[in-house]
């Protein structure tokens, strides 16, 4: 005789009101959720601003970190309600919202129960993670979605073009160690190296400098180039942008889930399945 199979239990309504509340956008309540948070987010971030300068902590310390607890346990209170109401707590927990959220009231536990330790001492320097709470406000911003894709999108080249400019500055680090040598200050290649990231960045420290003419010529050639690198992955991510905000921008493939294509497509460019949203074969 074949057992019964044990269907899961039905989700409770309060979950999902209270799922559409927290999670969602689009009713009044929703909305006022987040505005709520947000203005605590940034109360709390000017919190800790204020808490850092030395003048102000001393003559407003205890208001401060009464303050800062009375977020703290907001904060705990919301990432509690998330966990309860997300539709998978354990997947929300691992998302990056999820750990931003831990990262948010996380830290501040933590100082309380290891801070009196000396051996714990070191803990206390995660208090600064409350900063984090910052990052909570990217989820409130609508362009954020469509820049994240376009940073996603621009990932490989990006990637590809940083070792590129690795490439040239291990190359160009070791020429220099060769070419002014430890007399100008270029003592091993890593220094030489060091040197080339500050110049191709166009950042000029000046801490070390070239003194030979092919050293000085070497070194105008790297700043020339600096241009060029720093534009080009400005270029790349623009151009993503443009693709993920363009007409298309909404366009998503129900197959892989690619989150955008041009508007003229009729199949999707990364898993060839037909668009949902294409026109029909005659």
């Amino acid at each position: 005789m074949n057992s019964p199979q044990l269907r899961p239990s039905p989700r409770a309504r309060w979950r999902d009101r209270w799922n559409e509340i927290i999670f969602g956008h689009e009713s009044f309540a929703g909305r006022l959720f987040d505005v709520v948070l947000l203005i605590l987010i940034l109360l709390s971030v000017l919190t800790v601003l204020l808490e850092s300068v030395q003048s102000i902590g001393d003559a407003h310390g205890p208001f401060l970190r009464a303050a800062e607890w009375v977020f703290t346990i907001l904060f705990s209170i919301e990432y509690v309600a998330r966990l309860l109401t997300a539709t998978n707590a354990k997947r929300y927990a691992r998302s990056f919202f999820g750990i931003v959220d831990f990262l948010a009231v996380g830290p501040v536990y933590l100082s309380l129960l290891f801070g009196a330790s000396p051996s714990f001492a070191v803990l206390r320097s995660l208090r600064l993670l409350r900063v984090f709470r910052i990052l909570k406000l990217t989820q409130f911003v609508g362009e954020a979605a469509a820049l994240r894709i376009a940073v996603v999108a621009s990932m490989r080249k990006i990637t590809v073009f940083l070792f590129a400019v690795i490439t040239i500055v291990i190359i160009v680090g070791a020429l220099m160690y060769q070419i002014e040598g430890e007399a100008n200050g270029f003592t091993s290649i890593p220094a030489g190296m060091y040197w080339a990231v500050v110049t191709v960045t166009t950042v000029g420290y000046g801490d070390i400098s070239p003194r030979t003419v092919p050293g000085r010529l070497l070194a105008s050639v790297l700043m020339i180039l600096g241009y060029g690198i720093i534009a080009a992955p400005t270029g790349i991510v623009s151009f993503e942008l443009a693709r993920a905000t363009g007409a298309g921008g909404g366009r998503k493939c129900l197959g892989c889930g690619l989150p955008y294509h041009d508007r003229d497509a009729l199949h999707c460019k990364q898993c060839g399945a037909r668009l949902s949203d294409a026109p029909a074969l005659q």
